[in-house]
């Protein structure tokens, strides 16, 4: 929690003013009508120089995205269609996972960042599909840029680093081996550049290319080859940088033949001939001379440490030889430290052309990403239009196809025009309805990320929100029921949308009793049908849905096919014309393993609800107040008769079944049945009266 003065417009213009280094606020762009993001930007602001209090110098300067130009994704839509996380948690079954193939971190996170941000702006869209169908065309140049792409390492984070004086000597280095990869991917970008007459984004990218030759030049000519993890522990400056640092390291290396030539030159003044000089860490450095020899020691020898055998002496000019050896050392680790420190600074230099390098590499990354995947699973461009049609044929499930063999997803088309705005979509369950759901927003939702698309074809009139409400959940945190839930999602969405929005519902209304549930469905698809007039499908169970199309000319039916096979059910996961009216739930029961009592009993039970059942239809409701009682000249105008769905009340929990034997004699033909077959069943219901009664 932040105090509500650090929101102060006027504050945050000025904190965002001394950051980047200019007068006013109107050099970054902004202006009064930007109050609100001036108030949030400093509050951030504030808060990020708490967490670094040495400075936050590498920040890129701020880009208002005014509305207009990037789709908001709110978490309900980001959750039931699965962008970046599954609703199981994780990245594993998500749209992201299907598409990352990038080959950088930061073209990993722009991917992740682009499917949040749809585009709305068509010139925008068609410039990032032009640029993915040129690397789609040239497989032979899109391979070698991803290889050009490969190895360069998250160039953005680094120089934030450099920027912040956080930087080890090793990742300077990996900066500089990834900007020298830059050339070669230029030269991969022209070559794709030249193969084409069209501009794309492509073009943009090359516009604003920048190798970064004077850091790489820099870094590689003052650290060596191959940089430690800290200074210290090994070399960190190049030899030949620094004369001083040359001289330090020259003495402390060349201790071995300065050692020699000691040794020497005591064995000739003692006479000594065995005669050591040696290093420990306790004693430094040290001259041994065994007992034999001790009455040859010269006097201005003075003993250090006695050994069983031996005598261990030091000299004074063996002391000065060690401090300055010693000395040499600590001297070497100093400078190195000097110098590092110049070439980071050097380098902070130029941080702006390090981070627009970094999103040049992240745009093309993920424009090569783009193309490989559509390459790869056989994706097509779509068609963006700012007509209001969306027309997708042989539609696939982005995700569920990757999860089975490619001959098994069964492709379906849709098609949604102002004169069939929405769709109500029925069919057993277990048909596939939620995956034709998801699919559909999905493929919208690439196509404005300028992807291609799992499809045969899409012409997609550009969509300014895409809402969807799939599946139930409670949040019990908040006291909010299942369908507490599910009604706050769903007037979110009555509430959001507008004619040029896509919305996809499944199951409103289901976790209330059948009487309210169906009249919510009903009353919801009226509403997004008469009042929003957005792209609607609906999947619901609620089979008194389908006759919305006999009373509003924009409302189509479809349905999820089955086959029936004696006691079996095939599901077909193909989308056809038409309503459906039946769920296929007893079935379903029986593929997730519900013992066999339980499914004969509940197929008892369903065939005595249908027989005891009165289907009726619909007629024309007038609710309270609608006017036709109202005295002439009250003021009062009679409201519009609607027609509502005519639901049987909900069925009591326990009802009077009938015996079982007359339930089984209903479903017997007596014309069809030899005359042994009759004494059979006789004898049967004979047999299990009996039992019953007993019972």
């Amino acid at each position: 929690p932040r105090d509500a003065w650090e929101f102060d417009a006027s504050l945050g213009g000025d904190d965002l003013a001394r950051q980047f280094g200019v007068h006013t606020i109107q050099g970054l762009g902004l202006g009064t009508a930007d109050a609100p993001a001036l108030g949030a930007a400093g509050a951030l602001l504030r808060y990020l120089k708490e967490l670094q209090p040495a400075g936050i110098p590498h920040l890129a300067r701020p880009v208002v995205e005014r509305p207009g130009g990037v789709m908001p994704l709110d978490e309900m839509t980001r959750r039931n269609l699965e962008v970046v996380e599954s609703l199981r948690g994780g990245t594993d079954g998500t749209l992201l996972s299907v598409l990352d193939r990038t080959q950088t971190p930061m073209g990993a996170r722009l991917l992740r960042h682009w499917l949040l941000a749809p585009l709305t702006d068509r010139a925008r869209i068609d410039a990032r599909l032009d640029a993915v169908a040129t690397l789609h065309g040239d497989g032979v140049s899109r391979e070698a840029l991803r290889e050009a792409l490969d190895g360069v390492r998250d160039i953005e984070r680094l120089a934030s680093k450099v920027a912040a004086n956080r930087c080890t000597p090793r990742e300077l280095g990996a900066l500089a081996s990834s900007l020298e990869r830059l050339p070669a991917v230029e030269a991969r970008l022209r070559v794709l550049a030249g193969n084409r007459q069209t501009t794309d984004a492509l073009d943009q990218i090359l516009a604003g290319w920048d190798a970064c030759a004077e850091p790489t030049d820099w870094i590689r000519r003052s650290l060596v080859e191959r940089p430690p993890l800290q200074i210290g522990e090994e070399a960190t400056i190049a030899p030949g940088v620094d004369a001083e640092l040359d001289q330090l390291r020259a003495l402390r290396d060349g201790g071995k033949d300065a050692i020699a030539g000691i040794q020497e030159a005591e064995r000739a003044r003692t006479g000594i001939p065995s005669l050591k000089v040696g290093f420990n860490r306790v004693f430094g450095y040290f001259i041994e001379v065994t007992n034999a020899n001790r009455h040859l020691v010269p006097d201005d020898y003075q003993r250090r440490q006695t050994l069983t055998g031996a005598e261990r002496y030091v000299t004074p000019a063996l002391k000065e030889y060690e401090e300055r050896v010693l000395t040499a050392a600590e001297r070497i680790e100093t400078r190195e430290r000097e110098l590092f420190e110049q070439v980071r600074a050097r380098v902070a230099r130029d941080v702006p052309r390090l981070q627009c390098a970094a999103r040049a590499i992240a745009e093309l990354d993920v424009l090569a990403a783009l193309a490989d995947t559509a390459a790869r699973e056989g994706y097509t461009r779509p068609t963006l239009t700012d007509g209001y049609e969306l027309d997708i044929g042989a539609g696939r499930h982005p995700v569920v196809e990757r999860m089975m063999p490619r001959d098994r997803f069964i492709p379906n088309d849709v098609r949604l025009a102002e004169d069939a705005r929405v769709i109500i979509l029925t069919g057993p369950n277990m048909a596939g309805k939620s995956t034709i759901l998801r699919q559909i927003g999905l493929i919208a939702l690439m196509a404005q990320t300028g992807s291609f698309v799992p499809a045969s074809s899409a012409t997609i009139g550009v969509v300014d929100r895409i809402f969807t409400r799939v599946g139930a959940s409670d949040n019990l945190v908040r006291g909010q029921s299942t369908f507490m839930v599910e009604m706050a999602e769903t007037s979110a969405i009555l509430h959001g949308a507008t004619t040029r929005s896509l919305v996809l519902l499944d199951e409103i209304g289901r976790g209330t009793s059948t009487y309210d549930g169906v009249s919510i469905a009903w009353a919801v698809s009226e509403h997004l049908h008469d009042r929003v007039g957005c792209k609607t499908v609906f999947a619901t169970h609620y089979h008194e849905l389908v006759q919305l199309a006999d009373t509003h000319a924009g409302v189509r039916n479809f349905n999820v096919a089955v086959r029936e096979t004696e006691d079996r059910v095939l599901f077909l996961h193909r989308l056809q014309p038409g309503g459906a009216d039946r769920s296929y739930g007893i079935e379903v029961g029986r593929l997730a393993g519900l013992p066999d009592g339980v499914i004969g009993r509940a197929r008892e039970i369903l065939h005595e609800l249908e027989s005891a059942s009165v289907g009726r239809s619909p007629s024309p409701a007038t609710p309270a107040g609608d006017g036709r009682n109202v005295p002439e000249g009250s003021g009062v105008t009679a409201a519009p008769r609607r027609t509502t769905p005519d639901v049987s009340p909900q069925l009591p929990l326990f009802a009077i079944q009938p015996h079982p034997v007359v339930a089984r004699l209903k479903g017997i033909d007596p014309n069809m049945l030899t005359p042994l077959e009759a004494l059979t069943l006789l004898a049967g219901f004979v047999d299990e009266a009996r039992r019953t009664d007993a019972t």
